[in-house]
């Protein structure tokens, strides 16, 4: 798994080039993947797949195992024969550059629920018996995520034209403590489940069933969904594979506070009233001055330890049933992780609290080597990369190392003057480093240099021996260079763009994740560039 050199691209679905208004799993993905194999790229890595929430932030995402159905192609359901070539005839004229969410979401849904229709009514029992056989393989979690968002879609349009209700009163009283009135609104007419008649927030079972009833076919619609999404990835990892790109996914460490999986599952954290007693964040950093408030909420990891990690274990699973190799974000957090009292308004007053460590590791390690076997006379080795960015200990590190995890080096972090920096690739450990030019998190890397201070920019002039004229170019030279096993940049520096093509700004929860790129960017010379760099670094 990490024994050879390899490098790669890293750009989410969302990102690629569609007439639909944000990328999606049609032609502009299998352009991207063909443009990997043109560049003798070996690696693809992509943010999250969840359905997005709050923020249409990948890392919000109303559940830990359903795909993202905003990534299903139009295309791929016309030629499925759900949708016809008159249904997508008349495509609004969205940005070719940036994804505005809520027209995009709105008109795409109009259309997924004319393609359920046309399911119902042309499929052959054949067909639909694909369906049944989906929703029963995967009945772990979708019967819960399917009756969670259709509760969800039933009161956003019951509420929408309703207001200043007794029951808006009423949760704005309960949640005064940890909302302001803006959120309130939000949480509420987004039909966060904190905000539902508390019978079904409460899972109680004739609730439950009532509800299954009456919103059966919204249920059904969102399984749909969920069986179009997993058919069209399925397709386009093979495509991946065959042409021997594998895929890099992302587990976030945390889940939201509004999904399906707290919903179903709130003994699993530390919720009291259908809120977080304390929420998940980091102290201040490079990012933020105030730290990072995600207000995730937290894992009752006692509960995890009875069964021996078993939610985790079927998540890992899930995830990579989907991709090849996971990288787990904030992997600290797993050591000792940073718990903010519920209703602070930054991330200062939190505190580290020990986390499950090394058991949670050796029941990922045995339940995923039970499902992989090694091959003959071979060790198992966890498909894992740890997110390892931030304040990272001894005992942080020790936990990566003694499950032989590769950890990540951001080249962005290493030109602080005078500084001896770990990020340096003279400082990088062979087999155990996962280099970046930036991330996701990160500007890209035209956008920070032209932000650096003169004395970081000249470090990295010198360091390189460049002039700095095509400094996105330098840093990923730098990175296929390195010693390290993978050497992964974002799409944004191989264009060479500058901030206005970021992706996401920590710390700030709306306005993000909307980048994208036009077919006409993607050049044979880039691949020609990739492709040089790779035989000369033997990647």
């Amino acid at each position: 798994m990490f024994n050879k050199r390899a490098s790669g691209v890293l750009a989410h679905p969302t990102s690629f080039p569609s007439p639909y208004g944000m990328g999606d799993l049609g032609q502009g993905a299998y352009d991207f993947i063909d443009f990997l194999a043109q560049a003798k790229q070996c690696l693809w890595q992509v943010l999250p797949l969840g359905p997005t929430g709050f923020g249409d932030s990948p890392y919000q995402s109303f559940s830990a195992f359903a795909g993202n159905p905003y990534l299903i192609s139009p295309d791929a359901l016309v030629e499925a024969g759900w949708l016809t070539e008159g249904d997508v005839a008349d495509i609004p004229g969205f940005d070719a550059h940036s994804v505005d969410f809520g027209p995009v979401i709105a008109y795409k849904m109009e259309l997924f629920r004319k393609a359920y229709a046309r399911f119902l009514a042309d499929a052959t029992p054949a067909q639909k018996s694909k369906l049944t056989q989906f929703c029963a393989r995967h009945k772990a979690w979708l019967t819960d995520y399917a009756l969670f968002t259709a509760i969800k879609a039933h009161l956003i349009e019951k509420r929408a034209n309703e207001f200043k209700t007794p029951e808006l009163a009423a949760y704005g009283k309960k949640m005064k403590k940890f909302l302001n009135p803006d959120q309130v609104n939000d949480y509420y007419y987004g039909a966060a489940w904190s905000s539902w008649p508390e019978d079904i927030a409460r899972r109680e079972p004739k609730a439950l069933k009532e509800a299954a009833t009456q919103l059966a076919e919204e249920v059904r619609f969102a399984q749909f969904l969920q069986y179009e999404f997993f058919r069209q990835w399925d397709t386009l990892k093979g495509y991946a594979n065959k042409k021997n790109i594998r895929i890099i996914g992302d587990i976030p460490i945390f889940v939201a506070l509004d999904s399906a999986d707290v919903w179903a599952a709130p003994e699993l954290y530390c919720i009291d009233k259908d809120w977080p007693t304390a929420v998940a964040g980091v102290p201040p950093d490079y990012f933020s001055e105030t730290g990072q408030l995600w207000g995730n909420p937290l894992y009752d990891w006692a509960a995890h330890k009875k069964d021996n990690y078993a939610w985790w274990c079927r998540r890992a699973e899930a995830v990579l049933d989907l991709v090849d190799i996971v990288r787990i974000d904030h992997f600290r957090g797993f050591e000792a992780y940073w718990a903010v009292p519920a209703g602070e308004k930054t991330a200062i007053k939190g505190k580290w609290i020990k986390g499950p460590g090394k058991p949670l590791f050796d029941a990922l390690k045995k339940h995923l080597k039970d499902l992989r076997a090694p091959e003959a006379g071979g060790s198992f080795v966890l498909p894992i990369i740890a997110e390892d960015l931030g304040i990272i200990t001894e005992k942080v590190d020790k936990l990566r190392t003694d499950f032989n995890l590769p950890g990540m080096k951001v080249l962005q972090f290493a030109f602080t003057p005078g500084d001896v920096s770990a990020y340096l690739p003279h400082n990088y450990e062979n087999n155990q480093t996962v280099v970046y030019s930036g991330t996701h998190d990160n500007d890209t890397s035209l956008g920070w240099y032209e932000a650096a201070g003169e004395a970081e920019r000249d470090y990295l002039r010198r360091y390189a021996n460049v002039s700095g004229t095509d400094v996105a170019w330098d840093l990923i030279r730098l990175a296929m260079a390195s010693v390290g096993i993978f050497a992964i940049v974002p799409i944004q520096d191989i264009f060479s763009l500058g901030t206005a093509a970021r992706m996401n700004q920590p710390g700030q929860a709306t306005g993000w994740w909307r980048f994208r790129y036009s077919a006409d960017m993607l050049q044979e010379d880039h691949a020609k560039r990739l492709a040089y760099l790779v035989e000369l670094y033997h990647r």
